[in-house]
């Protein structure tokens, strides 16, 4: 297709190629990674709260060791976005880290369950965390590399089903293996169940080769090719610590909107990935002890709901960017963030498993909305020279929030909530209404 011509706006004389739209199955091998990724980054999500309280963790100090994901993402993703913007040679720009990253949390995915200690857990955690950062950020600079502009809500609605796809298979791999091939759910105290081990097994496999899909099956534009497209692309700074704080300092007006929305929303999301796993075993199955069967039917289940968000959030990807034609990107993400935190609330009344796993449902919506929706806004909106760099500054948004979330929710959970973990649940979804309403509020678009 011969491409159309538009007039650079910040540049009169400059006449700028539009990109060609990639067919489906473009932009499926482009996303198709991000299966791997979220694999690994759920299963760590959804089962290291397990297995640093069957090393021995208390229940209010498992915040302080999930700090891994939160950290690594503030230091790893602005440095990996500024490096990957000036990255050129015979295996892209940005593939390059899609690989290693892939390639180290692989093996530290197979090395986690077999730690015999707090550190040794807490270290292999923050090892899948940076590896994974190093892996994931330059993904979202991909779509806004490859994509045409029209296209960059259906790349992130990509995106999103195979995180949510990940995620499915992720959270219900300990639950597969115990009901479906009789995998040992239990063990001695202190020892990690082989349904854990294995999932991290398969894990780790998984997380590479869904990466190494993407890194085969798909391209990146040459430098002449991006300069065609993005006539302002080519960085007119040299490369250094000076030119990286600057840009740092030059925050885009869309990003700094997003900021407090982006806190209410994520702070829920590490609250609950940090103590589901206690409301649901506390509240429903009635036991804290990691080394009973009820522990660990709920813990097993928790993994079902999971499962059950992530159907969910699959299922909505792609209705999401038609909600947003027929409104607005920042009227659909509020109305997501609502139910979602509405959701959370429900889980309060449950008294069956059953009855918890329901609300996963509009937590599932949420989820979808929370994955998509501000990227859409924000990648239109950025300079093809700094999209890797101001897509790692955003994940400071997401990041600084869960560190707050890990550093006070024990305090919370014992200073106001007397160590009953259904409360943070609950706060997860007043947080989550004030992120809905922020949307409608602070947000301002542009096409």
């Amino acid at each position: 297709m011969q491409a159309t011509l538009r007039r650079d706006a910040e540049s009169p004389k400059t006449i700028a190629a539009t990109k060609p739209r990639l067919t489906f199955w473009q932009v499926w091998n482009m996303s198709f990674g991000f299966l791997g990724i979220q694999i690994g980054f759920m299963l760590a999500q959804s089962n290291m709260p397990r297995i640093f309280q069957t090393l021995g963790s208390d229940i209010d100090k498992v915040g302080y060791l999930m700090i891994a994901g939160p950290v690594t993402g503030l230091l790893v993703q602005p440095i990996v976005g500024y490096l990957s913007d000036r990255t050129w040679g015979r295996f892209g720009r940005r593939r390059p880290y899609f690989l290693v990253g892939a390639i180290l949390a692989s093996l530290a995915l197979l090395a986690a369950p077999h730690s015999s200690a707090l550190w040794m857990a807490a270290s292999m955690l923050w090892i899948i965390d940076s590896a994974n950062n190093i892996a994931m950020e330059p993904f979202r600079a991909y779509v806004g590399d490859q994509l045409p502009k029209e296209q960059v809500t259906q790349g992130f609605a990509f995106q999103t089903f195979f995180i949510g796809a990940g995620a499915i298979i992720a959270s219900s791999l300990p639950f597969v293996l115990t009901n479906w091939f009789s995998v040992a759910n239990t063990a001695a105290p202190g020892a990690i169940p082989a349904s854990v081990t294995y999932a991290f097994y398969f894990g780790g496999a998984m997380f590479l080769l869904a990466v190494l899909w993407t890194v085969i099956k798909s391209r990146e534009y040459s430098p002449q090719a991006m300069a065609r497209y993005h006539p302002e692309s080519a960085p007119h700074a040299r490369a250094g610590v000076a030119d990286f704080l600057k840009s740092m300092a030059q925050i885009p007006p869309v990003m700094r909107q997003l900021i407090s929305v982006q806190f209410f929303t994520w702070f829920a999301w590490a609250t609950m990935w940090t103590f589901a796993t206690a409301a649901l075993t506390q509240h429903v199955y009635h036991s804290s002890d990691t080394s009973s069967v009820a522990y660990n039917d709920g813990a097993s289940w928790l993994g079902m709901c999971y499962t059950v968000y992530s159907a969910a959030a699959c299922a909505f990807a792609f209705l999401l960017p038609v909600m947003a034609t027929r409104t607005s990107r920042k009227t659909t993400h509020a109305i997501c963030l609502a139910i979602g935190g509405l959701s959370f609330v429900a889980i309060y009344f449950a008294t069956t498993p059953v009855m918890f796993m329901l609300p996963f449902i509009g937590i599932g919506l949420a989820w979808a909305s929370t994955l998509s929706m501000p990227y859409a806004i924000l990648a239109c909106n950025l300079p093809a020279s700094k999209m890797g760099l101001y897509m790692g500054m955003f994940n400071i948004l997401i990041v600084a929030p869960q560190l707050v979330s890990n550093l006070v929710g024990g305090m919370v959970l014992t200073a106001f909530f007397g160590n009953n973990a259904i409360l943070m649940l609950v706060l997860s979804g007043v947080s989550m209404l004030v992120a809905a309403a922020l949307s409608l509020w602070r947000v301002q678009e542009a096409d």
